[in-house]
């Protein structure tokens, strides 16, 4: 770890390292093509970068950059799932209203599932052995039997979802964007369950797990992140973070939480204890660079990024501009 200063605290019998902050660019990956993107998933132990861009999915070599295969016909991809052990990956098709299955070996897809409207986030529970897909137009969750490749069922949500994690005990928690709390689901009876409050927090969005010490880190719209007690849904503080948050890390390692903002910066929250928590710095990435993942072995951020034109007509939304796509590393 390449930490400038590294101060050793003990608060309730824990031990965290407290870094000096000093997060940077420290690389970019060019990418290139054309089409917009949305979540990014890095697979530490095989060394892959999984990265959603305009109607396909690019694999990335996590070390080089080198994009080592393509997963294609993936029409408004937003997320990528994987599943190890059973050697094959999930990725959501949010204008097919479908979800591809694809070999993790050969990148070939396998198979599609039917789920509900636009199907954004996707996550894999090993407790289960089940895929969730957050379906964003249907208030719902489709759940995949991930070694049949089969729907297992639908749970309705009663809300907008935006991201889910999981507590890796058959528990799953999701944020409920227009309801601006967080619904836990059972993975095995496939029902939801308590639905927590997140006020002050607005319009959640990302979020990210620490398991051992039972914490969820959401990222707020209000310029907030909510640390949030997943054992009884208390929400245990807030912290300041940038605007235009959409996605959310943390290492456990590091004790290190992160709040990825398109205004072009990266927020770095420290993890002091379980009721204890600080913004180290907010590290300047590039303007739009919102949706992130962690890479658990070099503790580097990864984040999707472009550069942008004037809107097309009819739309609010700046033009990506050709050719210009790539990966952010960021680091110590």
């Amino acid at each position: 770890m390449n930490w400038t200063a590294l101060l050793l605290m003990t608060v309730a019998g824990v031990a965290f390292a407290a870094p000096a902050g000093g997060y940077h660019v420290v690389k970019r990956f060019h990418i290139g093509g054309e089409g917009g993107w949305d979540y990014l998933y890095a697979d530490s132990d095989a060394r892959r970068l999984y990265v959603s861009h305009g109607a396909q999915v690019e694999v990335l070599d996590l070390d080089s950059g080198t994009v080592v295969g393509t997963i294609a016909d993936t029409p408004g991809v937003h997320g990528i799932a994987i599943a190890p052990e059973l050697g094959r990956g999930f990725i959501s098709a949010g204008r097919a209203n479908k979800v591809k299955i694809f070999d993790l070996n050969t990148l070939h897809t396998t198979g599609e599932v039917s789920t509900g409207q636009n199907p954004d986030a996707i996550i894999y529970d090993p407790a289960a052995k089940r895929v969730f897909a957050f379906n964003g137009r249907s208030d719902s969750a489709t759940v995949i039997d991930a070694a049949k490749g089969a729907v297992a069922g639908t749970i309705e949500l009663g809300g907008k979802p935006e991201f889910a994690t999981a507590d890796g005990e058959g528990h799953l928690f999701v944020n409920l964007e227009d309801k601006s709390l967080i619904v836990k689901i059972d993975s095995r009876k496939l029902t939801a369950g308590d639905r927590w409050p997140l006020a002050p927090c607005e319009e959640p969005s990302g979020m990210a797990i620490d398991q051992q010490h039972r914490r969820l880190f959401v990222g707020c719209g209000n310029k907030m992140m909510a640390v949030v007690d997943f054992g009884n849904g208390k929400l245990i503080t807030t912290l300041p973070i940038g605007e235009g948050v959409d996605a959310n890390g943390f290492d456990p390692e590091t004790g290190l939480a992160f709040s990825s903002n398109g205004e072009g910066t990266l927020t770095v929250v420290h993890e002091d204890s379980p009721d204890k928590f600080h913004v180290v710095e907010n590290a300047k990435t590039e303007r739009g660079a919102r949706t992130m993942t962690v890479d658990l072995k070099t503790h580097n951020v990864l984040l999707s990024i472009a550069e942008f034109g004037a809107p097309q007509p009819g739309s609010r939304r700046p033009a990506v501009l050709p050719g210009t796509f790539a990966i952010l590393v960021v680091g110590q």
